[in-house]
């Protein structure tokens, strides 16, 4: 065959077109990629992927979702929340994340109290939610209460020398008031004496630890509160009887002496008064709490058996604990123990249907300093307080996303299949190297 010059032409004006067809291809491949994703999970439970459930909130929520992270710099905390958000923003375009590093803006972090953990606050429709952990199944549920949050009214009960929400004091509960304004539930608070009714707004009634006896009409308002189906939360201190005849027709009896726990030392607290929880009973206001707890001075609380409540526990101490009485300074003796350790509720749930149909709520709890103005922002503090109250008041509308564990994550090797696996790659793949360079070399020399 003779190339002619005409045929030289034509082959370069193929491969000239082919090379810009080529181009355009890539050009426009590239161009897609700017405007469209394509993202495929291959692990073995979708451990990149959100749940549908997440999937199917994040769409009905209209408006802007923004989480701004107060992280540290460097820390590799911000990489996972990171990672975790990317998941959200696939479904929902208007969720924006951003970091902040506490340490340059001390003021904020003053105010929000950050420790050296961080924390995550997750904000809709001017409404805020604090997480100090951060998972899907948290974050979703966060996102669920601030969407679905409806207007409801707490009432303390006040005129005892009660914690007041409205009082600064390091015992008062004004950092909890401020945390449920944020939340549509609005505090208030009612002197039984005068008037000696609730007022009808009320959808929890809360009596923290009143310091003197209640009047007999007093506690004529708050039993018959509990008769017609009343959510009451009790939160007493440990030695204190004022509340013995009130939580006795509960079914509830407090024991005498305060909760002291071997196992505080380990968290680095001295005080065994102090009580630290970082395992829960199964109940829908514990479901998914990732965080440590703390209790100061916490009483002991028993069940009598007569009543027609539904009692559940839901706060126990450490195997390791025991009751003790008090010294003349109020401290607790450590040394003398009138009980064998062994777990100690400090904390019940009472439920029962009404003849409404609906579910009567009421917590009891042998510890009320752990949401006062002191304490409330220590570890989870907060958080298991809102769950409380949000349980309380019928709030409770968790999303139960299941953890999604990454499967056959070691490899487990005998110590025959170690050795073989070491004298393979040690001794054999080397002298196979060896072996094929020098005949490779051989068979060249001889050429």
């Amino acid at each position: 065959m003779k190339f002619t010059w005409r045929f030289h032409q034509q082959q370069r004006l193929k491969t000239t077109l082919t090379t810009f067809l080529l181009l355009g291809i890539l050009g426009t491949l590239g161009w897609l990629t700017t405007q469209y994703s394509l993202q495929t999970d291959i692990t073995d439970n979708a451990s990149n992927t959100l749940s549908l459930v997440s999937e199917q909130l994040l769409i009905a929520l209209p408006d802007e979702v923004r989480i701004t992270a107060y992280i540290k710099k460097g820390q590799s905390l911000r990489a996972q929340v990171a990672q975790l958000i990317d998941r959200y923003t696939r479904v929902k375009a208007n969720l924006s994340l951003r970091f902040i590093d506490p340490d340059l803006e001390p003021e904020k972090a003053r105010d929000l109290n950050i420790g050296p953990e961080g924390v995550i606050l997750v904000e809709y429709q001017g409404r805020t939610e604090k997480l100090s952990f951060i998972d899907e199944s948290t974050l979703s549920n966060a996102l669920l209460q601030l969407a679905n949050a409806n207007e409801h009214w707490v009432t303390f009960l006040s005129g005892h020398g009660e914690r007041s929400p409205k009082g600064n004091t390091n015992t008062d509960v004004s950092l909890l008031a401020k945390a449920l304004a944020q939340r549509k539930i609005n505090v208030q608070t009612v002197n039984l004496t005068t008037p000696s009714t609730l007022p009808d707004n009320t959808a929890l009634l809360i009596i923290s630890a009143p310091k003197v006896p209640l009047l007999s009409n007093e506690i004529s308002t708050i039993q018959h509160t509990i008769e017609q189906g009343g959510n009451i939360l009790i939160v007493n201190d440990p030695d204190s009887t004022d509340l013995n005849g009130l939580l006795l027709t509960l079914g509830i009896k407090q024991q005498p002496g305060v909760i002291v726990d071997e196992n505080t030392q380990v968290n680095g607290i001295k005080d065994p008064s102090f009580l630290v929880l970082n395992q829960y009973q199964r109940h829908p206001i514990t479901q998914g709490l990732q965080t440590m707890t703390l209790f100061p001075i916490a009483a002991a609380l028993e069940k009598t058996g007569k009543t027609d409540f539904t009692v559940d526990e839901l706060l126990t101490s450490s195997p390791k604990s025991s009751l003790t009485t008090r010294n003349a300074n109020n401290s607790p003796r450590t040394k003398t123990s009138t009980s064998e350790p062994k777990p100690l509720v400090f904390a019940y749930t009472l439920t029962r249907t009404t003849t409404a149909k609906n579910q009567q709520r009421i917590v009891v709890m042998g510890d009320g300093d752990f949401l006062s103005n002191a304490y409330i922002n220590t570890l989870g503090n907060l958080d298991l307080s809102l769950r409380l109250i949000a349980w309380l008041i019928h709030e409770d509308r968790f999303i139960n996303i299941p953890a999604k564990n990454t499967h056959d994550k070691s490899l487990q090797l005998t110590d025959t299949q170690i050795s073989v696996m070491s004298f393979g790659f040690l001794i054999i793949i080397p002298l196979l190297l060896i072996s094929t360079g020098f005949i490779t070399w051989h068979i060249r020399k001889r050429r």
